[in-house]
């Protein structure tokens, strides 16, 4: 802002921008997980917000611990059994 002295795009310009550079704009942000990645500036996980707001839900049904994951797991794979039981 201090470069433009304080002028600001419409939100028009913006979104024309976006509209017409959407593949230039997608290959500098490739470019750029490359780079990160060569610089090894990423952990495993890793999570990007765009600005974007989300409505956070942590109730007990949406939530997902490493049991709960492993339980859901096994629970999946006694189904299988029995639904192969039943076609045998």
């Amino acid at each position: 802002m201090w470069l433009t002295g304080r002028l600001m795009p419409d939100f028009k310009t913006i979104a024309d921008f976006r509209k017409d550079n959407g593949a230039a704009i997608r290959a500098v942000c490739r470019q750029f997980m490359v780079l990160c990645r060569r610089l090894n500036l990423f952990t495993e996980v890793v999570v990007a917000v765009d600005g974007s707001k989300f409505k956070a839900v942590n109730n007990r049904d949406k939530n997902f611990t490493p049991k709960k994951i492993q339980r859901r797991m096994e629970f999946e794979a006694s189904i299988e059994i029995m639904l192969s039981l039943f076609v045998a």
